[in-house]
Parts: structure tokens; sequence; C-alpha cells
């Protein structure tokens, strides 16, 4: 990468944090996106000061061929266009090329959810031997910890990022509530249940006992890894292993399934779209409409089991 893009780059990603909060995962995204994008000019002999709207439809182009999705592709077109904004906006550059980009059409689908059932087996599984002190204990503490992390996730429906990152004094927390800083710095309560906080604290009491040094970390998932604190792949790891276990997919069975499965169950019982838009932390309820499948569907056995002419309402 030219040293000049480099510090185009870089200056774009200071002005993402800077101005719109942009947490370091974001950052993370949207530099791998676009320095893929200035690496394929670098071999076209451009830069992003010098590309046109064709050298970028071209670039677009080159994804599908290297597999990429074309959801994928609808990403790096907004990181393009954001990206090319900032050095118009910021005069790195006269024009802007991005202007005139189009999206490939893609259908916006809502996730796999689990079933209620399936949640009450993958707890029930991972609550099976617990209190087992025949097992050893390195074993023991990390199927606790996996109970912990899994009613947490289903009683809050946090993103994983927020989950594997919460400080331990969220164990200790008398309200019912665990505060939350989301995406953009945004604040927010999430509800912790009752027997989420026995898990927490089951956790926390044998961690202490068990690795006192680990357990002395800020974080209430603490590890030995560079951030110093339980990663998202060794989370999905375990996941996997539960899943074969329940007897679950090991495909419907991801980091993020029991956040859906929170969201998507709460409004099969009757919650508000807007309420669990709150409770997931989206700034934008077009994001949290990605569910309204399962109003839908809730509407229509409202209609079919209620409305005065629908023949299956009829008393029999």
């Amino acid at each position: 990468m030219k040293p000049s893009a480099a510090r185009q780059l870089d200056a774009f990603l200071d002005m993402l944090a800077a101005e719109r909060g942009a947490a370091r995962n974001t950052q993370d995204a949207y530099r791998r996106d676009l320095s893929d994008y200035i690496a394929y000019l670098a071999e076209e002999g451009r830069d992003p000061g010098s590309a046109t709207t064709q050298d970028l439809r071209a670039y677009l182009a080159s994804l599908a061929p290297r597999g990429l999705s074309a959801a994928t592709a609808a990403r790096r077109v907004s990181a393009l266009r954001q990206f090319h904004k900032f050095l118009y906006v910021d005069r790195h550059r006269a024009d802007d090329p991005a202007t005139s980009l189009d999206a490939p059409r893609r259908g916006r689908s809502a996730p796999g959810v689990l079933s209620i059932a399936e949640v009450d087996r993958l707890l029930a599984v991972a609550k099976e031997g617990l209190d087992d002190e025949k097992r050893p204990l390195r074993e023991r503490l990390r199927a606790v910890r996996l109970y912990a992390l899994l009613e947490t996730l289903y009683a809050t429906g946090l993103r994983v990022s927020e989950l594997v990152s919460l400080p331990k004094s969220a164990a200790r927390a008398r309200d019912p509530f665990v505060a939350i800083r989301g995406k953009g710095g945004r604040e927010r309560l999430a509800p912790l249940t009752e027997r989420a906080r026995r898990a927490l604290l089951d956790y926390r009491k044998l961690l202490e006992a068990l690795a006192p040094a680990l357990a002395a970390s800020p974080f209430l998932f603490p590890s030995d890894s560079d951030s110093g604190h339980l990663t998202r792949q060794a989370f999905a790891r375990d996941l996997k292993t539960l899943a074969g276990a329940a007897g679950v997919a090991a495909a419907a069975l991801h980091p993020h399934a029991l956040r859906h499965a929170f969201a998507s169950h709460l409004l099969q019982n009757g919650a508000d779209l807007r309420v669990v838009q709150e409770l997931l932390g989206h700034a934008d309820i077009s994001t949290t409409q990605i569910y309204t499948h399962v109003l839908d569907e809730r509407m229509r056995a409202m209609v079919r089991d209620l409305h005065p002419l629908s023949e299956e309402a009829k008393p029999r």
C-alpha cells in the first residue's frame, strides 16, 4: 500500500472513531474492506486519489469471481461510498467517483431462529453435571462458564462482543439490569434474570477458587487472550461442542443464535417491536425489522382466531 493511500485510510478510520464513535470491530471491518480495495487499485497502477467510477465498478465486478457474496459486495459498496465521500469532503481529491455506485440487490432475510424447545434443551444439556466434583477442575470451570454465558445471553440479548467483554461488576449487580455500552458508545440497560444472576455468581465463585489470579481481571469472563477476556472464537467453539451434545444442528448454533432467539421469542409472546429495538441496542428500528416475520405470523393467528368473520374463529 502506498504511503499516501495508507495515510488516507488511517485518516478515514480516525474520523469514524472520533466523529461517529465507531467501535474497534467496526473500524477493523472497514480497514479490511478498504485495504482489499486499495490493493486492487495498486495492481492496476491506481490509488484512491486517482480512481475513477469505472475503476470502482471494475473492483466490485471482481468480487463475485473470488467467491464473495452479494452481502459482502453490498458492504464493500457502502465502505467505498463513505471512504470516497470522506476524501472529497476532506479535500484529498476534487470529486467523488462513488456517488453513482449501485449496491447489488439482495433480499433481507430474518436469521434462522432456535425454537424455545431447542433453547431449553441447550440450557438443560449445558447445566448437566455442573456439580460433579469428579470432573477435572478445568473442564468443570469451562462448563460452568458456558452455562453462565448461555443464561446471560438468552436473558439479555447482548451482542456477543458485549457479552464476552462484560465487567465483573455485572455479576454483583443488585438491580435486575446491567448497564451496557454498545455500538457508537450508546448506553442501554439489559435485563438480567434470577437464573442468569445465579449462574454468573456460581461461575465467579468457582473461578475465584480455582484461578484467583485470573479472577482478579476486571472482566467477568477473563482469559489469557490479548484482549484479556474470552474471545468470540473460543465461545463459538464451545457452542459447536454443545450443539452436538444437545442434538442441535451445529450450523444453527452460532454465537448470535441466542440473541436472535431472545428477540424472536419476545415478539412471539407479545413484546412491542420498539421495546425489542431498545433491548437489542439497535439505533434504527429498520434493523430490528428483520424479525417482523414473527409479528406477521402473530397477526395472522390473531385474525384467524379472533376475527368475527373468520371461519376458524366460529364456534363449532
